[in-house]
């Protein structure tokens, strides 16, 4: 394997780092739109808003693992995103990714406490998706 794959401790801590800027994300995409559309008079319903939600993350985490194989944490923190032979993502597999992170994370961080007991250390969506998150420092 052509990088090394970066410690658990460093992942979680981009994975806090992450939450701030998907609160950053809700905050611009999310909810100054909806407070325009309050404003006018015009409430969607919650699956629209869950739908909302749920596209505008998948915009953000698949374009920046697709285009640069890193989010802005990961950029920070020197990590980046790569299948298990050290290439780019395919879309499917960035697209699996994202699908398999909500109930990874979403069922009490059980996806997440599963990198403890995994013998490379990766958290359950990565192992899913075929993916590892590597050190880019060397």
């Amino acid at each position: 394997m052509p990088s090394q794959i970066a410690s658990l401790g460093r992942r979680l801590t981009c994975l806090l780092y992450e939450s701030l800027v998907v609160f950053s994300i809700l905050l611009i995409g999310f909810l100054i739109p909806q407070s325009v559309f309050f404003a006018f008079g015009l409430q969607l319903g919650g699956k629209v808003l869950m739908l909302h939600i749920w596209l505008l993350l998948m915009f953000y985490f698949v374009w920046s693992w697709l285009n640069g194989r890193q989010t802005l944490p990961m950029k920070t923190w020197k990590l980046a995103l790569s299948t298990a032979d050290g290439s780019s993502l395919r879309p499917t597999q960035a697209l699996l990714r994202y699908l398999a992170a909500w109930p990874s994370i979403g069922c009490f961080g059980i996806g997440i406490i599963w990198a403890v007991f995994d013998k490379d250390k990766q958290f359950l969506h990565d192992r899913i998706a075929g993916t590892r998150i590597i050190s880019t420092n060397g």
